[in-house]
């Protein structure tokens, strides 16, 4: 069996491939030569990359496998996110793997500001000691205002409150209980900026907040503060932070990221009080490795078929390990439903019933909509684009979960409205330890049938012998029959009959059923 290609386009740490393991074929490329990329990313189905690489439409156009990019970091300005979902590409990366680092770093500068570190170094290898010159401040009982009070800002703020510092913070998405329970005090920005003696910046970068600590906010620090910007350029305005120092309105700053990187020559290096290092929020050993073994942990999962946590284009979360056995189940559910329906439902309902839906379960609706479109377009279907396909053609998708199930100690049900107004469903769940797929509904007939490669539909008047013909015309064509389930509304009414088979049913021996029968429904799907 061929392996999967995984294109490694940057250096990354030796554990990024062993935490790969033995199941891939790994290849190796320069990623920031255009060409090299272009002809090497062609028939992979999984890339990592660090910053260096640009995935953009052009290559994903190339990529005619691609089913992954990782990211083997946080940032994402060089891969185009929207593209990727469109072409059914999952993008992943690694958001917590330099947490650590990037909160020791804003640290770091926080200190080298306050105590003149890098000026007073540079001076003493001059030949200069100037122990005067250099008098800074301590942190002791100083307050610190944290502007952003995510996982980074959180760590900042433990380890400042160590300094025996008092800790301000910022974050209109941080309930003032969460902040409380961290002894953080939350105030409004204005206050932050107006109390806070050093301020941190910990947001993302956004078009809410790109130049969030502008001219305006920095005109309300002390003359003693100092400000650090170890998240993403841009955030602080370089420009009115510059006239701040200039004009002496603060009394330092620290900044590891800047607006346009990379950045060599700025305005800002002028001052001996802006301590500046080139975006080593992430350049640790450990973040590095923690990096590549996650994203590479990642691509394992996404290779396999399954949902990744840390993938940024594709909704849900974590998976519980409750729900994990029902996501093939709905994606097979999924492909009977489009297969009954014959058409895309105009309306479709992910019902989910039982002792699960005490867990997040959009996964579930996930892959039933992956399912759902499998069959019937060209491109390639994956948790990534499901939503976006469902969308496009003006479908309408609902998950609805009920914590009581009557029958089934969990049950999932596709029911979709068709263009006619007629509904088709189909419910499916999971019995015994095994966790075996049965099939336990069709169209509000009770079956009970285990979905395997094969299986088809028929619906018919009720009267005799309809059995024994599906099975003397299945036996002329030499297929055989694993499991067959009969149901009906009433005697003489309306009747279904599901059946799995051992192999394929060509159209013309379905035609042939369906004209004995005078079936109303013949459907086949094929769920290999």
């Amino acid at each position: 069996m061929t392996k999967p290609v995984v294109l490694i386009a940057e250096e990354l740490s030796p554990a990024t491939v062993e935490a790969l393991g033995p199941d891939f074929e790994v290849r190796h490329c320069n990623g920031a030569a255009r060409a090299d990329l272009l002809r090497a990313i062609k028939d992979v189905d999984a890339i990592l990359v660090r910053s260096a690489t640009k995935i953009d439409a052009e290559a994903l156009a190339a990529a005619t496998r691609l089913k992954v990019i990782a990211r083997a970091g946080v940032g994402l300005d060089n891969i185009d996110v929207v593209q990727a979902t469109q072409s059914g590409v999952m993008v992943v990366n690694a958001p917590t793997s330099n947490i650590v680092s990037a909160a020791e770093l804003t640290v770091a500068l926080l200190l080298a500001a306050a105590r003149h570190i890098a000026p007073a170094n540079a001076s003493l290898k001059q030949g200069e000691w100037k122990r005067s010159r250099y008098t800074g401040v301590e942190l002791f009982e100083k307050t610190v205002g944290i502007v952003g009070l995510g996982k980074i800002g959180v760590l900042v703020a433990q380890r400042l409150s160590a300094f025996g510092m008092k800790i301000i913070a910022y974050d209109p998405y941080v309930q003032a209980g969460r902040a409380a329970q961290l002894g953080v005090r939350l105030v409004s920005l204005e206050d932050l900026m107006a109390d806070a003696d050093f301020i941190s910046v910990h947001l993302p970068k956004t078009a809410e907040t790109s130049g969030l600590i502008s001219d305006e906010q920095l005109a309300r620090c002390k003359p003693t503060a100092i400000i650090v910007n170890a998240a993403r350029g841009g955030i602080v305005d370089e420009h009115a932070l510059h006239l701040a120092l200039k004009e002496r309105r603060i009394a330092g700053a620290g900044l590891d990221v800047f607006a346009s990187e990379p950045c060599t020559d700025s305005p800002l290096f002028e001052f001996d009080n802006m301590v500046a290092t080139p975006h080593l929020g992430a350049s640790t050993e450990e973040a590095q490795e923690n990096a590549g073994i996650a994203v590479a942990k990642s691509v394992r999962l996404a290779l396999s078929g399954e949902l990744v946590p840390d993938a940024v284009n594709v909704q849900g979360g974590v998976i519980a390990e409750d729900v994990r056995p029902g996501i093939p189940l709905a994606e097979r559910l999924g492909r009977i439903f489009t297969a009954l329906a014959g058409e895309v439902a105009e309306q479709l309902d992910v019902e989910v019933r039982g002792e699960i839906t005490q867990y997040d379960v959009q996964v579930l609706e996930l892959a039933a909509l992956k399912g759902v479109f499998t069959d019937i377009v060209e491109e390639n279907v994956s948790y990534v684009n499901a939503p976006l396909l469902a969308s496009e053609r003006g479908m309408a998708v609902r998950l609805i979960t009920e914590s009581e199930s009557e029958d089934h100690r969990n049950l999932v049900t596709l029911r979709g409205t068709l263009r006619d107004g007629n509904q088709v469903s189909v419910s499916g769940t999971l019995i015994g330890i095994a966790q075996r797929e049965r099939l336990v509904e069709i169209n509000d007939y009770d079956v009970d049938l285990e979905p395997t490669d094969h299986l088809a539909f028929f619906t018919y008047q009720d009267r005799p012998g309809m059995v024994g013909a599906i099975g003397r015309i299945l036996g002329d064509a030499d297929i055989n029959i694993g499991g067959m389930q009969v149901a009906r509304d009433r005697q003489g009414g309306h009747a279904l009959v599901a059946l799995s088979v051992d192999s394929a049913i060509p159209s013309e021996v379905l035609n042939q059923i369906g004209a004995e029968m005078q079936a109303q429904l013949v459907r086949y799907v094929a769920l290999l």
